[in-house]
């Protein structure tokens, strides 16, 4: 099942691509022998003739070849395997000089027309935009949670405060704190951040060195959570004493604790200097005492969460946010392909349509005991993410992409002829060879990563 639906996520979003080169295409005067859904042999195919609509089933490409009735007109075909799809053009690769090939065409058409396919993969990020946003609310950049003692409640930031700029970089939406410390980690310097609070901008600089002591446990910091640990770290001084998950926290140097709540302000009161520390555990309905001592840890995070799921007041704001989602996605894969190409980013994170698969499948099951309204939430959020990421790939400046083929024609505009079709045909075949190179990489890499 989760194959499926990966495979149909995919193929509506590379159909939205190439429908884009399709409409173009026909505004433009380029005839389109074939627009398909899917791979493999056809399982249906649609034509308008001059005769009407003529529908064929399992329709070999020698039939629709010898058709006479079908010869000048578009014909839609449904293929058997849902993986992508396909705008066959008129002269795309090959000489042609007929009037309808995609060649004859002037130079601002056919950029129009190669373009179009990487415009409407964010398009559909941007319908599947306003249908999350509409229905889940808006990523407001709002803080929802301040660490105890950590960088940011010393600076003075506070819940509720609107994140606006972080050392000058403009946040719009919750995700962007996290994204911007990723992509520009933290070096120990001051961070400037610019908030509002109640209505009025304050700027605020951070030191975002953080130095603490680590016993290695978890718990529920909840008053309606009792003191249990959830999970033990390993190699942690609470698993080097012998203390597992499950048992119960009685006591802090003396003090009792009854809920997780208690338990965090007593922690916070008597792990500031590393000192050594008492603890009542029970296990079993017996009690035992631990003396631990904490191990230093030192991090530089700014020390708060920033997110919340308002709701739009109107239309306006929907689409304006949406946008701002197909912007966010779309400036996340440049500064990822960016971290990639200056090698902050190793090859070996890179994914393909395994890992994509794999990816899909993982949200797909997360999302299935919440019921089929976050499930198809869910969905349309990878199909952004996944359409933004298609559509700036396409761009880029490489043969055998949409931004090869931009490429060639912006060199025609200056020279004011074409490079001989020729030897561009050679240049984005070789690209299409170093294409099919990097997917067995990044097929293999996908394996490994699942296998692991």
């Amino acid at each position: 099942m989760n194959i499926i639906v990966a495979l149909l996520i995919f193929t509506v979003i590379v159909v939205a691509h190439e429908l884009g080169h399709f409409l173009l295409a026909k505004k433009n005067g380029v005839s389109v022998p074939e627009f398909s859904v899917g791979m493999g042999p056809r399982l249906i195919t649609v034509a308008k003739t001059e005769m009407g609509f003529r529908v064929k089933f399992l329709c070999s490409q020698k039939l629709m070849g010898d058709n006479e009735e079908w010869k000048d007109v578009t014909k839609y075909s449904w293929k058997l395997f849902p993986i992508g799809g396909s705008c066959a053009m008129v002269g795309e690769d090959e000489e042609n000089d007929s009037p309808d090939s995609f060649n004859s065409k002037g130079v601002w058409a056919r950029f129009s027309i190669v373009v179009a396919g990487p415009v409407f993969n964010f398009i559909f990020a941007f319908v599947c935009s306003i249908i999350i946003i509409a229905n889940s609310g808006i990523d407001y950049p709002q803080v929802q949670m301040v660490y105890s003692g950590q960088p940011a409640q010393a600076a003075g930031i506070k819940e509720g405060d609107l994140i606006k700029r972080i050392n000058g970089h403009k946040i719009s939406i919750g995700r962007e704190v996290d994204t911007y410390v990723q992509l520009h980690p933290l070096t120990g310097e001051n961070v400037e951040i610019k908030l509002e609070r109640n209505g009025e901008e304050k700027t605020i600089s951070l030191d975002p060195n953080y130095k603490t002591y680590l016993f290695g446990f978890s718990y529920t910091a909840n008053k309606t959570d009792d003191t249990k640990i959830s999970a033990i770290t390993e190699g942690k001084p609470f698993e080097e004493a012998g203390i597992k998950a499950g048992d119960k926290i009685v006591s802090v140097n003396g003090t009792a604790v009854s809920n997780g709540e208690e338990l965090k302000h007593v922690m916070e009161e008597n792990n500031s200097e590393g000192k050594e520390i008492t603890f009542e555990i029970e296990r079993d309905g017996t009690t035992q005492e631990y003396n631990i001592t904490p191990e230093p840890y030192e991090a530089k995070t700014l020390g708060f969460y920033a997110g919340s799921d308002g709701k739009g007041k109107n239309a306006f704001i929907v689409i304006k946010y949406s946008l701002i989602e197909v912007k966010y996605w779309i400036e996340t894969t440049v500064a990822s392909l960016g971290q990639l190409i200056t090698g902050k980013i190793s090859t070996k994170e890179l994914s393909g349509p395994v890992g994509i698969v794999d990816t899909v499948g993982s949200v797909l099951d997360q999302s299935t005991s919440y019921g089929m309204r976050v499930v198809v939430l869910n969905m349309l959020i990878m199909s952004v993410l996944l359409s933004a990421n298609l559509g700036v790939m396409n761009l880029l400046p490489l043969p055998a992409l949409d931004g090869g083929r931009l490429v060639f024609i912006l060199i025609e505009a200056v020279r004011g002829k074409p490079v001989s079709r020729e030897k561009e045909g050679y240049v984005h075949f070789a690209g299409f060879i170093l294409l099919m190179l990097l997917m067995v990489f990044v097929m293999y890499n996908d394996i490994l990563r699942i296998i692991h």
